[in-house]
């Protein structure tokens, strides 16, 4: 039989290190807490990945920077894997799970060159939607071809390997007899012997049949979709040349055009009646809702309005306006037909007020908040929604460039904010934060809710035992302390996480 193809070997390696990971998941993850398991099989991803794109790296390039995107991509995708071997958020871990893949496929996607359009380009979903569910479909079949080209055939019953097979096997079937009377006659001549026989059963103590074909299913699973995906990325499905995706750049940006010169657009002196109209009321809004903020700090909230009722009423508004907001931001960029310069002058002017007085608005409600966490506490809704407040500041100040510099894409600046703010808050550590910041008023107030920190992760372990050391007399700390480290379950290796490893020490 002739020796196969380099690159026929490369894919049975290629199978064959699928199976590898596939095993490898299993392990780690059947029965186990996520930990620094989620990295390791993240790395294992990877070099499968790698292995599987050799010398497919380089070259052209569809749209510029993307073999620069893709590698930058990469270190998301490191850092959130790490944050489940730093941290114990719960909140962040099960949002992870969709983040962390996400990441990966995008990564993987554009590292690869496997979409003509620019991450940041809504079609480019729809490429990431293909490789994810139709390519690992399409070629199911593969593997099993692939596993059905290694058996043996029988074209020739005497001197094909299947023959071979079937006579070892014969073998076997005959030796099982004869091993059973032999061991069984060795056994009661020798004890030794015999307590080694008897520790056999032990060997399979605690395996259940249940769970070792959970083990079976996802290993397999794993195999095939991870292999499955990679040939995907390899050979990706040709599109039929109708389809308005598979398009040159030239016959895209034409069809573009296209659509751009017959989208309904508005009349300039329409939507700048609007845009005046709206930021009067919200420059009066601003105004007032200002007022409010630095009156509330020296004590003069208006008469029979509660910290509570301030602090929820500004964060309805926040939401509310801000959804108002980009609902007439992005058509004001887009969808207002070119004037005169005088016009377009005009035009950004009043958007830009738009935006002003949004991020006025976004000041006022994180100092309402500010307010109420002084008087009721910090609690992780609390501080998420403080971060949610810094996000869409950041994103008005963009939005507030991109009015001014047309040229600017405003889908990658907010897709490449959106991916960096996620990543910084999961590696704020909220629990500790919380903790911090509540012992931080207990020697304030003296007030602090112990069973409310005790709900939290092994994060708040540190800060609560610094907060017994100083106040010994605050006996509930302790019972705290002790109520979080019960909630732990009993963790291998895999499961090996930074924030408990501290909380154990």
């Amino acid at each position: 039989m002739r020796d196969p193809a380099p690159w026929q070997r490369k894919y049975s390696c290629m199978l064959a290190y699928a199976c590898l990971f596939g095993l490898l998941v299993q392990y780690l993850f059947i029965g186990r807490p996520a930990g620094i398991s989620v990295f390791l099989s993240v790395a294992g991803f990877y070099g499968l990945y790698f292995y599987s794109i050799k010398g497919r790296l380089g070259g052209f390039e569809p749209w510029k920077g993307q073999s620069t995107a893709g590698w930058l991509l990469m270190v998301p995708v490191a850092l959130l894997a790490l944050t489940y071997a730093l941290f114990a958020n719960n909140f962040f871990h099960l949002l992870n799970i969709i983040a962390l893949p996400l990441c990966i496929v995008m990564q993987t996607v554009v590292l690869s060159r496997n979409s003509k359009h620019a991450w940041y380009h809504a079609t480019f979903l729809q490429d990431m939607v293909r490789h994810v569910l139709s390519s690992p479909i399409t070629y199911l079949p593969v593997p099993f071809g692939m596993v059905k080209a290694w058996l043996p055939t029988r074209d020739n019953p005497k001197d094909s390997t299947w023959a071979k097979v079937v006579k070892v096997l014969a073998g076997l079937l005959l030796a099982a007899p004869i091993l059973f009377i032999v061991i069984g006659l060795l056994a009661s001549a020798d004890r030794i012997f015999l307590s080694w026989i008897a520790e056999v059963p032990a060997w399979f103590t605690g395996v259940s049949i249940g769970e070792g074909i959970s083990r079976i299913i996802l290993a397999v699973a794993v195999t095939l979709y991870t292999f499955c995906y990679m040939w995907g990325l390899l050979f990706p499905k040709v599109i039929e040349a109708s389809h308005p995706f598979d398009r040159t750049e030239n016959e895209t940006a034409a069809a573009t055009a296209d659509v751009i010169r017959n989208k309904p657009l508005l009349d300039p002196i329409t939507a700048g009646t609007l845009l005046v109209c709206v930021n009067v009321v919200y420059v009066l809004f601003a105004i007032i809702q200002f007022s409010y903020l630095f009156g509330a700090a020296d004590g003069l909230l208006p008469i029979g309005v509660a910290y509570a009722e301030y602090a929820r009423r500004g964060f309805a508004e926040l939401v509310v306006v801000a959804l108002i907001n980009v609902s007439l931001l992005f058509p004001g960029l887009h969808w207002i037909r070119s004037s005169s310069p005088l016009g377009e002058m005009i035009r950004k002017a009043l958007l830009t007020l738009l935006v002003a007085c949004t991020i006025v608005m976004l000041i006022s409600a994180y100092g309402r908040l500010s307010l109420y966490e002084e008087a009721y506490g910090f609690t992780q809704t609390r501080l998420l929604v403080h971060g949610f407040m810094i996000f869409l500041g950041i994103l008005f100040i963009l939005a507030f460039f991109r009015i001014w510099l047309e040229k600017m894409s405003m889908s990658r600046a907010y897709i490449t904010t959106a991916i960096l703010a996620y990543v910084v808050m999961n590696y704020m550590n909220l629990d500790h934060r919380i903790a911090i910041n509540n012992i931080e008023r207990y020697e304030k107030t003296g007030v602090i809710d112990l069973n409310y920190l005790g709900s939290l992760s092994t994060d708040v372990v540190p800060a609560l035992r610094n907060l017994q050391a100083k106040h010994p007399e605050l006996s509930k700390a302790q019972q705290t302390i002790d109520r979080v480290m019960s909630d732990q379950k009993s963790k291998t290796w895999p499961s090996w996480n930074l924030s408990s490893y501290r909380a154990w020490k």
